[in-house]
């Protein structure tokens, strides 16, 4: 009978302790943290390069800068830019500049000039005729003397005076001649003075001209002058060069320009079409420093590309000046262990990352080699197929759980 009437107060004794051990799963269930979500990223072997890319500029490797020889007049340039010429074509005409315009008093005074020179020419004729007639007056006189000569009629003295007369007056005459070719050539100087003085050019019969001709066979490129005009010695008229020695000048930081060698590859993109290959032609040896945009001063060195032998850039319509992207190719394999390079952080002065075990991140100490961009060559810790935390935030710690999501 004992027995029967504990048993109801055991029973609620039961149920009240099931209540309360419920009550405390409950709880601790509720307050247990819950796995952390995470972005997870696979261990991987595959292909892997390690490139350079920067902006470059096309150019041309030699150029030839044609300018005026000597000072002058410059006639019309006919030539335009992208024209085609030949070596020895005519590429401009100089001839001499014109005089400058004379005042109403230098205008004046030449003709003053040209008035006093003719006269001088037509004195200088008139002592010429004068001349000629005593000259043949002085022939005829020593033809007759030497007639009576050889008769014995005159002395030989005589004779000999009649000859000295006419060489005399042979010799008048020829000096008579020279005055006269002297005063017209000052009669000529007045006149070109008064010829000159509106300034204008001669024509083209009167005026030597300076053919200046293509040093090469190539393409006109820059038009310097197009228009007639003065010119000076030395001043550039037009700038010629050959489509086919185009190549593509790139500008890399100087950490990044050590690591190229002559005859490395070069893929050219973002020009207009298909990207295009080519090959590192010369790093330069000397640098310079250019502020990037964020004001931050950058040690540049050129880098020269080469088109390969394929291709024709002229035919596929590039030329000097035109922008073209060039991506370097330092390394490349095809069966490199990598991860994404977002995995990684500093641990204790080494490179780290999540492993996912069991549902648990485990950090784990790595050595990594060459990183291009997103992805990470590792060449110790890491097996393939294991999985990494990518971007692992502040709260994924060595030993919590963690949830992919999947």
């Amino acid at each position: 009978m004992t027995t029967n009437k504990n048993a109801p107060r055991i029973i609620k004794r039961l149920v009240f302790t099931a209540l309360v051990l419920a009550v405390i799963a409950a709880l601790t269930w509720a307050l247990w943290p819950a796995p952390i979500s995470v972005s997870s990223a696979s261990v991987q072997r595959g292909s892997f390069s390690e490139t350079v890319t920067e902006e470059g500029r096309t150019r041309l490797r030699d150029t030839w800068n044609v300018s005026a020889p000597i000072v002058g007049y410059l006639q019309r340039v006919n030539l335009e830019v992208g024209d085609m010429v030949t070596e020895g074509d005519i590429l401009f005409r100089l001839e001499p500049s014109p005089a400058p315009a004379l005042d109403a008093r230098s205008r004046q005074q030449a003709e003053d000039n040209l008035q006093a020179a003719q006269a001088r020419w037509q004195a200088a004729q008139a002592n010429l005729e004068t001349a000629r007639a005593d000259r043949r007056f002085a022939e005829a006189e020593y033809q007759r003397y030497r007639q009576l000569h050889e008769r014995n009629l005159v002395s030989t003295a005589e004779l000999e005076h009649r000859q000295n007369q006419r060489d005399r007056q042979r010799a008048l005459e020829n000096s008579a001649a020279s005055h006269v070719e002297v005063a017209r050539f000052e009669v000529e100087a007045a006149r070109a003075m008064l010829d000159i003085a509106s300034g204008q050019r001669g024509g083209a019969n009167d005026t030597a001209e300076l053919a200046i001709r293509a040093p090469v066979t190539g393409q006109v490129l820059t038009l310097h002058r197009c228009c007639e005009g003065s010119v000076a010695a030395g001043e550039p008229i037009l700038e010629l060069g050959r489509p086919a020695d185009l190549e593509v000048q790139v500008d890399l930081l100087s950490m990044d320009a050590v690591r190229l060698r002559p005859d490395m590859p070069v893929r050219l993109s973002g020009w207009g079409g298909d990207p295009l290959q080519g090959e590192v032609r010369r790093v330069e040896p000397a640098g310079f420093t250019r502020i990037s945009a964020l004001g931050v001063d950058e040690q540049r060195v050129p880098v020269i590309v080469a088109f390969s032998d394929s291709v024709d850039p002229a035919a596929l319509g590039l030329g000097k000046g035109f922008r073209i992207d060039a991506e370097f190719l330092i390394w490349h394999d095809d069966d490199v262990l990598q991860i994404p390079t977002g995995a990684l952080f500093r641990h204790q002065g080494e490179w780290a990352v999540f492993v996912i075990e069991e549902g648990r991140a485990v950090r784990r100490h790595l050595e990594i080699g060459r990183r291009q961009g997103m992805i990470t060559q590792v060449l110790a810790g890491l097996a393939e197929g294991e999985s990494v935390i990518n971007h692992p935030g502040e709260q994924v710690a060595d030993g919590v759980r963690v949830s992919t999501g999947e």
